[in-house]
This record gives structure tokens, C-alpha cells and sequence, in this order.
């Protein structure tokens, strides 16, 4: 059977739609159900090739009935796509290689999803152990070669799986987490810009440590000297560390995890940074900030996402203006306040917009000094924007 163009397509491939080609053609990972002209018989998870509608080869992807985003493509062109997925390994972690010296920093992410061209693979390094979190089932098909890969490059004393995410039940998979090869050690200690820390993976928020701020920790220890600081979500106290290395007169810490609070002392503890003005508060952010009275010269919020899913997004905007505003409420004349949003939906510009918002009703005179530094072992690809999902602000408030 032909297709209208004289071209007989494979009986195995994934058909594209007449005109539906642009957004892989331009390397773009994701194919929507409706750019499908065709689809053979396949198993959820398999990997097929990806042709145009006159025949064309893009390259491959793999591919689940049950997700609106089909298809994930895990090369382009032709060749053989394990060579294909081996190579972006092999390519993400020779690129972190060269940005880190392990003797001052031993912590970093080594794949980056799209933006290593690796759909649905998170992977963290921690001083030998990697930790990965899978969100799909072709990539949870494809984890073999990818552990066999990263072992060969970089001979880590453990693998651990991390792998709790709502995005796995719609793809058909359970939460998973676990040891993968080797004896857990923790907790584990890292060193990052020559700053010492422990993290303890069991249990903990995504892959344990907040890799992605790294930037944004040293912008903050840039603006603490002598300042009094509140670190909100402070979760195991990287930003009150790198705030009291910065030269931080107080530094207060406040998370509702008391096991977090616990392990932000000892980093605090184990750079010889312990003040007894120090405080640190087990409690709800939004409850702390309107219960207290204190004033701040910096205050750092750094939520969990508020936007889950696209219909969060009232909500989620409603949230991160309250928390803005009454945080601005605390802070001195001539103060600072950096803050972030993790949430995938609410995008940059929108974000500002929360901010104006914030400012307005606190009648605060605001300015924005710097935007947000991503941690450039998080590469966002420009040929997949979506992978740009962190953003924020450091405010000067008068």
C-alpha cells in the first residue's frame, strides 16, 4: 500500500501526518497523538522508527498508547538508535566532565532529559553513587543499555533508583525505588564549590539534593554578608550554608520536615558555620510568615511546584503572590528577596507578573536585579524549550 507519493513506507514505522513533520524535523523530542497518520501493531514502551507521510526516516522513538505525547524520539536520522542513545550517555557525561573539578565539587546532574536528548532519564551523580529517576515506559525499557553505559564511563559504588512520579501512572508504570548495584552509603557526603554537605537518599525529595540552584546558592552567598536571613523551604539548608559562608549575621531556616531541619544543622555543623543566633523552625512557610514579626534584609523562597498539572495554575499563581507578598511585608528597607518557581506551567513571564502583583498589594517598591543562573549541568535544548522549567528573581526592596 502506498501512501499518495509513490513511496511504500515500512510496515514497522510510525507514519506522520501530511505537514506534521516540522516539530521532529526540527529535533524536536515530542510527537503529540494527532501528528500520527499511522501506527503499526507495537507493544506500550516499543521503540519504532518514525517516518513522514512520503516516506522519509526521522529517526526513532518509542512510542505508548495510553500518553497524549505518543512518542518520544530517542534519535534522529538513520543508524541504529542504541549506538544512538550510548553516544547522548556518552556525550551528556563527557560534558559534565568538563565543567567540574571533583575535588571542589563532586555532585552534579550527568543527564538532563531533552536537554541531553534523553526523554523521560534523570540522572544524578553524588560523589560515585548515580541516582535515576524514569518516567517512561520506553525509557524504563531502554534502562539496561543506560546502566550498562553509565557503569562503563564513570565505575560508580552504587546505582539507586528514584523513580516516584505522578507522570508514571499514566504511563503504566508503578513508583519504583531501590537499589539498583552496589551498597548504599549514606548518609553521603559531597562537596559542592568546596562546601561540605551530607544528603541521605531514602526518603528524600527528588533526587536528594537540589542540584539545579547551585548558581543561585553562590549568588546568595554574594549578598549575605552581614544581612540577616531567612531561608524558606529550606529543606537540608544549602542556601542558609552558602548564606553563612557568604558572611550572614543570622541565618533562620524553616521547613516542615523535621528530618530535613535535622540534616540542614548538620551541614551547618559540619562547615563550622553553628552561631547560637542561628534558628531553625519546623512549620508550614505560609503559617510562619504570617504568624511572625521579625524583619529580614534577605529572605530566599525556594516552594515545592504549586502547578502540578495545567488546570493547577489559579491556584498555583494565587499561591506564589501570597507567599511573595508577606514575605516582602518582612523584609527591611533596602533588603533582598530571591525567589523561585519550580512549576513547569507557570512560565517566566507569568511569574513576573505574580511578582507585580505581590508587590502591588504589599506596597513595596520593588526592582528586579538579577534573573535566574541555571546550573549549567542543566541544559536546556534549544531545539526543546520545555525542559526550561525553573525560574526566578532576586528582588531589591525598598
Amino acid at each position: 500500500m502506498q501512501n499518495g507519493s509513490g513511496v511504500s513506507p515500512s510496515a514497522k514505522s510510525v507514519i506522520l501526518k501530511q505537514g506534521k513533520e516540522k516539530a521532529v524535523r526540527n529535533r524536536h523530542h515530542w510527537i503529540f497523538s494527532g501528528a500520527v497518520g499511522s501506527l503499526p501493531e507495537f507493544e506500550d514502551g516499543d521503540i519504532l522508527p518514525v517516518q513522514t507521510f512520503s516516506g522519509e526516516v526521522l529517526g526513532h522513538a518509542y512510542f505508548n498508547k495510553k500518553c497524549s505525547i505518543i512518542g518520544r524520539m530517542i534519535s534522529f536520522g538513520g543508524g541504529d538508535y542504541k549506538k544512538a542513545v550510548i553516544e547522548s550517555v556518552r556525550n551528556a557525561v563527557n560534558f559534565r566532565k568538563s565543567l567540574y573539578n571533583h575535588n571542589t565539587t563532586n555532585a552534579y546532574r550527568i543527564i538532563n532529559a531533552e536537554g541531553d536528548c534523553l526523554p523521560g532519564l534523570i540522572a544524578d551523580y553524588y560523589n560515585g553513587t548515580i541516582v535515576i529517576q524514569v518516567s517512561t515506559l520506553g525509557m524504563e525499557k531502554l534502562k539496561p543499555l543506560i546502566l550498562d553505559t553509565l557503569s562503563e564511563l564513570l565505575s560508580p559504588s552504587c546505582i539507586i533508583e528514584k523513580s516516584k512520579l505522578s507522570s508514571r501512572k499514566e504511563e503504566g508504570l508503578q513508583d519504583k525505588e531501590g537499589v539498583l548495584s552496589g551498597k548504599l552509603e549514606e548518609p553521603l557526603a559531597i562537596i559542592e564549590n568546596g562546601i561540605k554537605f551530607v544528603v541521605n537518599f531514602t526518603g528524600a525529595q527528588k533526587t536528594s539534593f537540589y542540584l539545579d540552584q547551585r548558581e543561585m546558592r553562590k549568588l546568595v552567598m554574594d549578598f549575605s554578608k552581614g544581612r540577616k536571613v531567612l531561608n524558606c523551604f529550606s529543606y537540608t539548608g544549602s542556601f542558609s550554608v552558602y548564606a553563612l559562608k557568604g558572611g550572614a549575621g543570622r541565618v533562620d531556616s524553616v521547613d516542615e520536615s523535621e528530618e530535613a531541619i535535622a540534616l540542614a544543622k548538620e551541614n551547618i555543623h559540619i562547615n563550622n558555620l553553628s552561631k547560637p543566633d542561628n534558628k531553625f523552625y519546623i512549620a508550614d512557610v505560609f503559617q510562619f510568615l504570617r504568624s511572625i514579626s521579625d524583619s529580614y534584609d534577605l529572605i530566599i523562597l525556594d516552594p515545592p511546584a504549586f502547578a502540578k498539572k495545567k488546570k493547577d495554575i489559579p491556584g498555583a499563581a494565587r499561591g506564589y503572590k501570597d507567599i511573595n507578598r508577606i514575605a516582602m511585608q518582612h523584609l527591611n528597607s533596602g533588603s533582598y528577596l530571591m525567589t523561585f518557581s519550580c512549576s513547569y506551567f507557570i512560565d517566566e513571564e507569568l511569574f513576573q507578573k505574580i511578582i507585580f502583583q505581590a508587590a502591588r498589594e504589599s506596597g513595596r517598591l520593588v526592582r528586579i536585579i538579577q534573573r535566574h543562573h541555571h546550573a549549567y549541568d542543566h541544559p536546556v535544548n534549544v531545539y526543546h524549550p520545555e525542559t526550561n522549567y525553573l525560574k526566578g528573581l532576586l528582588l531589591y526592596v525598598e
